[in-house]
Order: structure tokens, then sequence, then C-alpha cells
């Protein structure tokens, strides 16, 4: 034993029995399927700071101390700990990744982040068994590196004598399971501008398979150096590398989520609140005003309808995919940050600058194992079990889009590169934003024409909401009133906080902050959201239900004449049934109830009145959003191509005059500005061609 371990041996046997008597004895009896043991750093801080300080400056000193105490620990069961780590967490000591430099070399670090990738967990030789191919002899030597080591002094036996060659034998070989792993800073703990730094992770023993890409980590482990690897010679440059002692998890999954007895008396007392609904819809975005309605659908996204898995195997989504579609400046993009916020995962990304790969998965050669092909997550796949925020979704590629229907609607991410076959989860509720093609929203044109997005991943949204921008006099001075308290609010805070001679009082800061501050803490309402989620799972009530089906089958019956529009599709009524469940688990009821299918119906009509109404007719008509066409407009276009083609068949080269048309399509009450509309899109789609600026003729 080591000087510093005998040094410290009776006081860390003192601190374990002190301290931890209890987590060792529960150690010892699910030994060897457990073999560490978790210290917090600051009963060790606590009960001797030397010891403490050691730990940070000469981890791998103190740290084998801690084992050898803990290997000599009095058990009352005759079992004793051959293999058995402890492992340090709430290191003081936490370094950025961009901030690790040579001075903390051999220190105990914190290492915080997004785990980006890890390799599969495969087992590494510690002591090779060598057996002389002369005289059978074995010889063991230590593999402390990652080249492996051969017997250098020859063959142990005297009368042998020979440097070789020799045989390594596996079964006499020892071997401990080994992962690496590579982690970035968090997207949000970047300065503008700046890439994300990275550091490779080894993990060893009990610690490997413990973390997936996507996890935001701390990582509590020794910082060690690696010698670069160069065709000729040896280099002077090292790459860093974090052997990883600790992990402890920072964005957790809802079900992962710890909440205190107290916490939970909060949230059940909360509840029980009449008014939960309205606190609940205050606390999301205060510092914007107005847009409760769709503050109200973003909660319900949040609390999201039940997941349901049946005996087949078949598998239908909980999760409720929202859609804002609407001018610049009604704050779209803050309410997406703001929902990242509150969700323990999730993931922002813009449509612009996220490919189909960025948003799904890739394929990348894995650099830190031995080269192979391995899968790297992307923000959808990061996001599984939380909410992905994707905004600017009108400007992504068409390849891009593409991409996002699978995960919508089945939840999964199918990748098939590089001789990777594989299936992700991306159980995510999407939370988009998208502006109008030309700036601002036409309420006379269809959704489908103003936003450049397919009508197949528009029809997957649950709810489409649009916000308009339109001046109003006495809602535009409440909202003026509103930002400048805020700003105001901000500037007192700010000069509170960089003016050490300022009068500003914290009083004076509460008293702005009253119409600004949530009526519920994130943290609080973050807990209170894991909870609805990993506890309640309600079940419909008949008179909710039935409710439902009116609603459904009274809105599908005005589709029912030959010539009528079909209003709604049984996506919709999927959609209902999930703002169902999710508005009975906000106050934690394991009951559907009739209040919750009206209110579920009320914003349903909400959407569908600004999106799903043909501007000719006035009729709710579902083929805006699954078609980007409406019935009256295919019926009029039906009705231009057969003039065009009348006229074709009556003139000679099967051309039809422009003129000819319009005088037709007048008849038929079709307007010149109609027809323009519409010759545009059958020239889109191909049905078309203008063989001369006074010609059209129809492709068969």
């Amino acid at each position: 034993m080591a000087v510093a371990d005998e040094k410290w041996h009776k006081k860390l046997k003192d601190f374990l029995k002190r301290y931890y008597q209890d987590e060792v004895l529960e150690l010892a009896n699910n030994y060897p399927d457990k073999r560490s043991l978790v210290v917090n750093y600051d009963n060790l801080e606590i009960y001797d700071r030397a010891i403490a300080s050691d730990l940070i400056e000469d981890p791998e000193t103190v740290l084998l101390a801690l084992e050898m105490a803990l290997k000599d620990t009095d058990l009352p069961l005759a079992k004793g700990f051959d293999n058995v780590h402890v492992r340090v967490v709430n290191i003081p000591n936490r370094v950025p990744i961009r901030e690790l430099r040579s001075k903390h070399l051999s220190k105990l670090v914190a290492v915080e982040g997004m785990v980006r990738r890890a390799t599969e967990v495969r087992p590494r030789i510690t002591k090779a068994a060598f057996k002389c191919m002369r005289c059978d002899t074995v010889t063991y030597v230590e593999q402390p590196g990652t080249k492996l080591d051969e017997p250098y002094s020859g063959c142990e036996n005297e009368n042998c004598g020979k440097r070789g060659p020799f045989k390594l034998v596996t079964e006499q070989s020892e071997f401990i399971d080994s992962q690496k792993g590579q982690i970035q800073e968090s997207p949000e703990s970047l300065k503008g501008g700046s890439n994300p730094e990275s550091i490779e992770i080894n993990f060893t023993d009990d610690m490997t398979g413990l973390v997936s890409p996507g996890d935001r980590v701390i990582i509590n482990g020794i910082l060690r150096s690696v010698q670069r690897p160069l065709r000729e010679g040896k280099s002077t440059y090292y790459d860093l590398v974090l052997e990883a002692n600790s992990i402890e998890r920072l964005d957790k999954e809802f079900d992962e989520l710890d909440i205190s007895a107290e916490e939970e008396d909060q949230i059940i007392k909360l509840s029980k609140d009449p008014q939960v609904y309205e606190r609940i819809v205050s606390s999301i975005a205060p510092t914007i005003y107005g847009n409760d309605h769709v503050k109200r659908a973003l909660m319900y996204q949040l609390f999201s309808g039940v997941v349901k898995m049946f005996p087949d195997g078949s598998r239908v989504r909980g999760d409720i995919h929202i859609i804002l579609v609407g001018d610049p400046g009604v704050a779209k993009s803050q309410l997406l940050r703001y929902i990242i916020r509150l969700s323990p995962r999730g993931v922002f990304t813009s449509g612009k600058s996220a490919s189909a790969s960025g948003l799904t998965a890739a394929a990348v050669r894995d650099e830190l194992g031995d080269g192979r092909w391995t899968i790297e997550g992307g923000a959808l796949v990061m996001a599984d079990m939380g909410i992905a925020a994707v905004d600017e979704m009108d400007k992504m590629r068409d390849e891009d889009k593409s991409a996002l229907h699978e995960a919508m609607e089945q939840q999964t991410v199918s990748i098939a590169k590089a001789g990777i076959i594989a299936t992700l989860k991306s159980r995510c509720s999407l939370l988009g934003a998208a502006n109008p093609v030309y700036g601002r929203f036409n309420r006379f044109e269809s959704l489908a024409d103003q936003i450049d997005m397919p009508p197949a991943l528009l029809s997957r949204f649950d709810l489409i909401f649009v916000l308009l921008d339109i001046p109003e006099s006495r809602l535009d001075s409440k909202i003026a009133g509103h930002i400048l308290q805020t700003h105001y609010a901000g500037e007192l805070i700010q000069q509170k906080n960089n003016i050490s001679a300022s009068h500003i009082t914290q009083e004076m800061i509460d008293s702005q902050l009253i119409t600004i501050n949530p009526d519920i803490e994130p943290d609080l309402l973050r807990k209170y959201v894991a909870y609805a989620r990993r506890n309640v799972f309600p079940v419909m009530d008949p008179d909710a239900r039935t409710h439902l089906i009116d609603f459904y089958t009274s809105l599908r019956k005005q589709g029912e004449g030959k010539n009528t529009p079909v209003p709604v599709t049984a996506r919709q009524l999927e959609a209902l049934v999930r703002l169902a469940e999710a508005s009975a688990r906000v106050r934690l009821s394991n009951r559907v109830t009739m209040e919750d299918a009206v209110r579920t119906t009320d914003i349903t009509m909400e959407c569908l009145k600004n999106v799903g109404i043909d501007p000719s007719t006035g009729q709710l008509d579902a083929d805006i959003i699954a078609s980007g066409i409406s019935k009256s407009q295919r019926d009029k276009i039906g009705i231009i191509r057969d003039i065009i083609r009348t006229i074709s068949d009556r003139t000679p080269g099967g051309k039809a005059s422009r003129k000819e048309v319009f005088a037709e399509a007048e008849k038929s009450n079709i307007s010149k500005d109609e027809l323009d509309v519409y010759l545009n899109k059958m020239r889109q789609k191909g049905e078309i061609l203008e063989p001369d600026v006074d010609h059209l003729k129809l492709i068969h």
C-alpha cells in the first residue's frame, strides 16, 4: 500500500462507516451485480477538507485509498469486495470543455455536455497471459495502454531464457468492459458564432452502456493526455481524454425526473385548484402578451395524450404535433424556445440550417472505435420522449421535409445507409413554426398556397394555428404597454447588477416583474408535467366519447352531398382524442370528462376556422390541408380543363386560344384573376403547356 493510502486509510474507513454504512451494506448484498459505491464530494469535504482537496489534486491516489478502505470494511456477511469502485459525484471543479488546459491534466474535473456518440461496449485486456511456445511457461504482463505489450524480458523460465515466440492465452488473461464516448458542449451554452467543442470519454467496467446519444450529462473523471499517432516518429502534440469516474444525468426524460415528497404535495394541491388551466397558460411565456389559445394548445402538447400499445404489436402515438403559421414578429420563435425550456428533453433547430440527416439520423464513420460505420442521431432522435421544435419549417429543402413523414406518424426513424439497416425511436412531439411565402398571410388564399410545405406533411399536424398581425388600437396599446414594462423591468435589473451606486432596490424590480413572472415556477411546472405523464392514464367517459363522435359526425355530415367538400378526416378524430386525454392530465384526472371533450372541440374548431375553410364558399374542407386544393377549386379546375379541351378539339394543331378560354370561363362565373391562379396551378402540376404567349395546350 502506498504512503498516501496508509496516511488516509484509517480516516477513510471511519468516513465510510459514518456516512455510508447503509449503502455499503446494500452494496455487499448486491455484489457482484452492483460494484460501485457513490460518494458525495460535499460529505467528504465536511468530514475532512484536506482529503477532499487531495482528491481534486491527486485523484488517482485518493480514489485508490477509498477503494482500499471500502474493501477493508468490516461486513456482517461472509463476503469480500475484490472488484469494487468508488464513484464521486457533485465535484466543485466543473470546467467547460473549451476551457480544459494542460494545468487540469491528472486532476479530477467535472465536464458538462451532451453525448454526441458512444461506441459499442467491448472487452479490453488489462492483464495478458503469454505462453512460451518453446517451454509452455505462462508469463503475465500488465496492459495499461492501448497497444498490446509482449514480455520484453523474455520467458520467465530460467532454463528456457528465450525471447519468444509467445502466444496470447485469452482464457487466462484478464479483461474489463470498455466503451468510448464523445460529449460536446450543450448548444444553449454556446456564445454566438462559436462551434461546439467536444472531448473523448473512456468508460470502464460498470460505467459502460449507461449513456446514449442525446443524453445531457456531467461526467466526473480524471483528465488524461494521449499522444497523437504519426506515420513517422512520435508527435509532441497530445489529445485530451477524460477517464470517467462517475456520471450525473442532467436532462432527464419525463419518467426519470426526481420529484420529492414535498414537491408531490405541491403538485397535488395545484391540480385541485379550479383555476389550474388558467394558471398554467399564464405560466407559459409570460413575457408574450395574449395568444392564450395557442398557449393552451402548447399546454396540451406538454402533457400529451396516452400512448396505446395493442396486443398485435401496433402502436398509436399520444404525442401532439402543432404548427404555428403566421406573420413575422408575432413571437412564434419565442414560444418555441420557451416550450423547449419547459420540456425535460427538448431540442431546438431551424429548418433553414437542418438537413434531412441532421433532423433524423446520419451514418458516420466512427473515429472513436475502429473506423466502422455507426449511426449518429439527429434532432428528432435526440428529442425522444420530449419535444422537438423546428423553426422556419417552410425554408427546409423538399427532401428534408419528406424525412419528417415517418418520424411524425410512426415516431420512428428508419435508416439504410453504409450497410446499416436500423430503426431509431423518435417518440417526440413536433412543434413547428413557418412563415407565409409572401411575407404576410392572406386570409383569402388556402394555407397550402401560402406555405411552402407539402399537404401530406401539413395533414399530420394535430393543430395548425394561424397567427395574424392585424392592427387594432385597443389591443396594440395593451401589447405595447406589456412590451415596454418588460423592457423597463429588464433595464432596472441590469442597472442594479452593473452599477454599484445605483439607487434601484429589489422592491422596485419586484413591483415591475409582477405581470412578467410566471404564476408557476418553470421547475415546478416541468415536474408537474413529468408527474402527470408518469402517473396519469385517463379513460374516456361515455358522454365525452359521445360528444366527440357527435362533433366529428356533424362535421362529416356537411360533406354528404354530391358536390360538397369533405370537412374533416379520421386524422382529426384521433387528434381530438389525444387533446381530450391531455386536458384530463392537466388536472391529474384519470377520467376524460365532458368538460375535457368540450375544451377539445372548442380549440379544434378555432383551428379549423382559420385553416380549413374554403375562401370562396365559406365551407369547411379537409382537402385544403390534405391536398392543398379545396373542393371548389378542384371543381373549377375541372371546368377549365373541359373548356381548354373543347376549344382545342375544334382548333387545328390542338391549341386553345387564351382569349377564348377567358371568354368561356367568364360564362362559368370564373373571374380573370381566379383563372390566372388556376392556370398557374395546372402549369405547376404539369397539366398544361403554353406553346406560345397566346395559346394553351392540355397534356393528355
